[in-house]
């Protein structure tokens, strides 16, 4: 029996010839990433610039914030689910710290696994009845869950009622303490210039990363496919439930990681460190930022941080102003300062070439003579 000759088929070339891909240093991706680089290298060597006291504490406090509202980032920004309490699981990590460091003895480092699974347990305890709700509904629940932590730490003995808990103490490895200070090349590094570079290096570096490989990934891709359409992105087989309840354990556990740092920052804690406007402002970060996006997140989250303390010499009117300027931002950027699918001005000058010109085609089973008459 013969063979039959298979014959390849040519894929016709586009009518339209794209233009070429930026590349060097104008390629977007290379050019956010040289961008984030010299910010941090500039952040790295502010301390040498200026060390007071104030503004290493302001700035320590800042990237905090960033490091807080990259996980809700998760939550709102990739999955889209409007959670209004999510100070709580600051709230989680930052007792869950101060009681294991001053009734227990343990070091910050050794209650990192401790605070990951208590926010674990409490991102299941509160997400595993409530991610079934949508919108408004999910909202109002989280609320009232942010508050049910923060009432139940102003109740409870071990977590020293409305007083809180003091004497929290800073990060200590196998023996030597941030508070033991630290000598380089004759240059002297105190406990709060050492845990800004900890926070910098450790929290933002980590969290920067760590939550932009995670939105490029399979399950990033999962989270904003339930987020622009549940329902068709569980007609193409994702488990819309389960996606949701990751993102929310995962902001969960950035959360926790952002109360332990906080914990450390400020020695002391208290059920009126994390009231609903503390949500509020962390969500006001994300949004004003852009949500999803992770450089637009960490502007948005100095933006909120930093603004009432740049506007400090403006005394009784610095919130009026502070609200004034938020007005102003999301009126001339409404889908925050810098989205998700922001393109780079210099991408706007890529021209596409217009499409060549086709000739006339005739009728499929009509052909012309040379005369121009019709023969069927």
């Amino acid at each position: 029996m013969a063979k039959t000759k298979l014959h390849r088929l040519d894929v016709p070339k586009p009518f339209i010839e794209r233009p070429p891909a930026v590349s060097g240093l104008l390629a977007p991706t290379r050019f956010m990433k040289l961008v984030g680089l010299v910010l941090f290298v500039a952040a790295a060597v502010l301390p040498f610039v200026t060390a007071t006291p104030y503004i290493i504490s302001i700035l320590t406090s800042a990237m905090i914030y960033v490091v807080l509202a990259m996980g809700l980032n998760v939550v709102v920004g990739y999955a889209g689910l409007l959670d209004l309490g999510y100070i709580a699981f600051m709230a989680v990590g930052a007792y869950t710290s101060g009681i294991l460091t001053t009734q227990f003895g343990l070091s910050m480092l050794e209650t990192i696994p401790l605070v990951i699974i208590a926010c674990i347990v409490a991102g299941v305890i509160i997400g595993g009845p409530t991610l079934r709700l949508r919108s408004d509904y999910l909202a109002i629940v989280t609320l009232g869950f942010g508050e049910i932590i923060r009432i139940t730490a102003n109740n409870l003995q071990i977590t020293g009622g409305p007083s809180g808990i003091h004497g929290i103490p800073t990060w200590s490895f196998f023996g030597w303490s941030f508070s033991d200070g630290l000598e380089i090349a004759g240059i002297q590094f105190n406990s709060k210039i050492l845990f800004y570079y900890f926070v910098l290096f450790v929290g933002i570096g980590l969290a920067v990363v760590a939550v932009s490989r995670l939105g490029r990934g399979k399950l990033g891709r999962a989270w904003k496919s339930v987020r622009d359409d549940e329902d068709v992105s569980e007609a193409m087989g994702i488990n819309g439930y389960k996606t949701k309840l990751a993102a929310y354990i995962i902001g969960a556990v950035w959360g926790g990681f952002a109360g332990t740092l906080m914990a450390s920052h400020l020695s002391a804690i208290s059920p009126n460190s994390f009231e609903f406007l503390y949500s509020a402002l962390v969500l006001m970060a994300v949004v004003l930022g852009g949500m999803g996006s992770t450089p637009g997140v960490i502007i948005g989250a100095l933006f909120v941080s930093l603004a009432p303390e740049l506007l400090r010499n403006f005394s009784e009117w610095r919130f009026l102003l502070f609200g004034v300027l938020l007005v102003v931002a999301m009126i001339f950027r409404p889908k925050g300062i810098w989205p998700a699918n922001a393109v780079l001005p210099f991408l706007k000058k890529r021209r596409i070439p217009p499409a060549p010109a086709t000739t006339a085609v005739g009728v499929v089973g009509e052909s012309a003579d040379e005369d121009g008459e019709d023969r069927r």
